[in-house]
């Protein structure tokens, strides 16, 4: 087998979430280039059909569900809506996220509880679904979820987000008790977890603290870009990562590399 045919995706179908913008469009961009057939969903239609037009402008078989994954019923729709239309899901991106802003002692609790729900129970639900009907029956899987390196330590001086850094944690946990609950299925589940990426939600921090300033903390001298992620997440969709499992990959230009942070 070549090096090129174990990253090739032709015949695989992938599922992402939070796959409008930001990383993504990114990763669903590089499944799609790599031949993988795309359902995306995100909570508003018309990102996700400015998303799926700029796919289809790659030459990218790509469609749309839109949904809010942090509402079970949702999660439910959307699983059987996928299924429905293209099939059996091969590969499936758990991205969806949100984050908040405060200091531990005036956190909302309520704000905590958004949080949670769509960054750890609505990973939870759609990863079950996808994989019992889906995955399980097949005996093959690759899944990824999107943590962080907020989930792999504490928080710089310019940010108070403690609820994502907590699910973003629970992501990474849950990504190794999943490896290890269901390699016996052949399903992998692997976590990218990005550094500072410009994005909808990194923008205000970017704005307060400068884009420099926090590139300043990174070993490369940088943040991410628009196709950083990409090849990360091609290597745990493909035949090429189908002996990792359980594993947390950092790209963050080596921040996590850093004593102390």
């Amino acid at each position: 087998m070549s090096v090129n045919s174990l990253f090739d995706l032709t015949g695989r179908t992938a599922l992402v979430t939070g796959g409008s913008r930001g990383l993504g469009l990114q990763i669903a961009e590089a499944l799609g280039a790599a031949g993988a057939k795309l359902m995306i969903s995100s909570r508003k239609s018309q990102d996700l059909e400015q998303a799926v037009a700029h796919l289809q402008d790659q030459g990218i078989d790509a469609r749309w569900i839109a949904a809010d994954a942090s509402r079970e019923e949702d999660v439910q729709r959307l699983a059987d809506e996928t299924l429905q239309r293209v099939g059996p899901v091969d590969i499936l991106v758990n991205n969806a996220g949100a984050t908040w802003g405060a200091p531990a002692e005036d956190h909302p609790v309520d704000a905590w509880d958004k949080v949670m729900n769509l960054n750890v129970r609505g990973i939870f639900l759609l990863t079950q679904l996808i994989g019992r009907k889906s995955m399980i029956p097949r005996r093959y899987g690759r899944i990824i979820n999107v943590a962080s390196i907020a989930g792999l330590g504490g928080n710089p001086p310019f940010m108070n987000t403690i609820a994502y850094n907590t699910s973003k944690g629970a992501v990474v946990n849950f990504t190794r008790a999943l490896a290890c609950e269901w390699g016996r299925y052949g399903i992998t589940v692997n976590a990218l977890a990005p550094g500072m990426f410009p994005s909808k939600m990194t923008r205000g921090t970017l704005e307060k603290v400068g884009v420099d300033n926090v590139a300043a903390h990174a070993p490369l001298g940088r943040i991410g870009d628009d196709e950083d992620l990409k090849g990360a997440a091609l290597l745990f969709a493909s035949r090429a990562g189908k002996h990792i499992t359980g594993q947390i990959l950092a790209v963050d230009g080596g921040v996590s590399a850093v004593v102390g942070g």
